[in-house]
């Protein structure tokens, strides 16, 4: 099972365009600087002691090998009762070491970055190789891979002080407790991340990283007559702290607020087999867990995916476009280039509901006789690469949001989720609404608790009926979860009608 969740929130960022710049070697050398300055001077490593280290691997035969050398560091605040009760500062580093050969991989990763230790790593996973026999390899030349430039190198946590860290929790609270009475209780919390990558490649390559992310979230709790409701608003992205400005904050927090609130009335949810409409932007967690995972590289060439061997059929309605796109500037999912050293890519997964391709990161590529799509991802350096989401959306279509809502005779509206799961191999989806309302006659009638949405991912893409113009992606709060690997992803979608869906209720 692979699972997405977040702190929900409406979508705020609305912007769909993706870098025009074509990946540079230029735009890798600057960050490749910073990354041998924390990851390789420290320890007295040189290229020539990388280059040996994959030579114990590459001499043994191996298909492919690289290392990955990682620095994190990052913080934390979290406010609550109106206290700022907890903040915490981490900083890890290490470097994983990889031998492909075939379909086996061999993997080691230690937080010693030293010579001997990177040595021994690479002795350890060179017996994967089908050889077994030592021979000299020619080391292969160095070339520094092409990357993007979508966010800026800066180090978020330093960009605001501690004291003003805690002023903006402060001002959340504050904000949201004056919004209305029933609002009894407040929690936020800030965090902030500075992430340097250097990956480097048995056949040469060199590449490298310098990724900051934040994110600000809120959740509140509402009484009202002994019933208590919880609502969370929040975003972030590939920035500094500065973006979480006065307007930015009461946005969060309206999110909340009302969620909350919209929740003291909500009555029991029908059940049954019904026409659903889905909100924009964050519950586009649908396409990700029900659609995106099945188009990943690994469970397509192990065919034990629902969309396995349909390239070039038809999977989904007619106007239905779903896209995987690393390349959008600042946004939480995006990368300069993949953990494998690959430039992140828009990729067209379903083009006008024909499927057009997968995604995929460098052994499944290499296997299925492709090109890697820059997805290769993994959590960290003590984790291997595998094929993951960037930010994954449905293009929109020619509709009103409100045309799309008043044409449900009866039926569910969802507007938010607090996330879902999907068996890949059936394509069989469960997702819990968090905010949704009854719908009679395209008239809005009250809010409903407790429904969840069920069906089939390659079914449910054939009952698209109809597509909003109003394509929202989240707000930047969706962190993704696959073989016990988490990595931060986005989401987006038009509002969407969705025919003959089961939903699950308390009614």
């Amino acid at each position: 099972m692979t699972s997405l969740r977040s702190t929900p929130a409406s979508a705020s960022n609305k912007s769909t365009a993706s870098s025009t710049a074509k990946p540079t070697a230029a735009s890798t050398s600057g960050r490749l600087e910073i990354a041998e300055k924390l990851l390789l001077a420290p320890f007295g490593l040189t290229q020539a002691h990388l280059g040996r280290a994959l030579g114990e691997i590459t001499s043994h035969g191996a298909d492919d090998a690289d290392l990955y050398f990682q620095y994190t560091r990052s913080e934390g605040w979290s406010l609550e009762e109106g206290i700022v009760k907890t903040g915490s500062f981490s900083i890890d580093q290490g470097v994983g070491v990889r031998a492909v050969s075939g379909e086996k991989t061999a993997f080691a990763y230690s937080d010693d970055i030293s010579e001997a230790s990177l040595l021994d790593a690479a002795r350890t996973v060179r017996s994967i190789a089908a050889g077994g026999k030592s021979a000299r390899v020619k080391t292969p030349a160095r070339k520094i891979a092409g990357s993007r430039s979508l966010y800026e190198g800066l180090d978020p946590i330093a960009t605001l002080d501690s004291t003003a860290k805690v002023k903006l929790l402060e001002k959340v609270e504050k904000l949201a407790k004056a919004k209305d009475p029933r609002i009894v209780q407040v929690m936020a919390g800030l965090a902030s991340e500075y992430d340097v990558v250097m990956v480097v490649r048995a056949d040469g390559t060199l590449a490298a990283d310098v990724r900051p992310l934040v994110r600000l979230s809120v959740t509140v709790i509402a009484e009202q007559k002994g019933r208590r409701e919880v609502g969370s608003g929040g975003g972030g992205g590939r920035f500094g702290l500065a973006y979480f400005d006065d307007a930015q904050i009461a946005e969060y927090v309206n999110d909340a607020v009302k969620a909350a609130l919209t929740n003291l009335d909500a009555r029991p949810a029908p059940a049954g087999e019904m026409t659903v409409v889905l909100g924009s932007g964050w519950p586009g967690i649908l396409l990700h867990e029900a659609i995106g995972h099945g188009l990943e590289g690994d469970f397509n060439r192990k065919g034990s995916s629902a969309f396995s061997g349909k390239i070039g059929q038809r999977v989904a309605a007619k106007g239905v476009t779903v896209l995987d796109d690393g390349t959008i500037a600042d946004r939480r999912g995006s990368l300069n280039v993949d953990d494998e050293g690959h430039a992140s890519q828009r990729n067209v997964l379903i083009e006008d509901g024909i499927l057009k391709g997968y995604i995929q990161d460098s052994l499944n590529a290499r296997l299925m006789k492709v090109k890697p799509t820059g997805n290769g991802r993994r959590e960290s350096y003590a984790h291997v690469p595998m094929p993951r989401m960037t930010n994954t959306y449905m293009l929109g279509g020619d509709k009103q949001p409100e045309e799309i809502v008043a044409s449900i005779k009866k039926g569910l509206y969802a507007t938010n989720f607090g996330g879902g799961q999907v068996d890949i191999t059936s394509g069989k989806f469960v997702f819990s609404a968090s905010e949704a309302f009854w719908v009679e006659n395209g008239k809005i009638l009250y809010p409903v608790k407790g429904a969840t949405i069920v069906g089939n991912g390659p079914d449910a893409l054939t009952r698209v009926t109809m597509m909003g113009n109003d394509m929202a992606l989240d707000s930047g709060v969706g962190t993704c979860g696959k073989e016990g690997q988490s990595v931060p992803v986005g989401v987006g979608q038009p509002t969407l009608r969705i025919d003959g869906l089961t939903v699950g209720g308390t009614a």
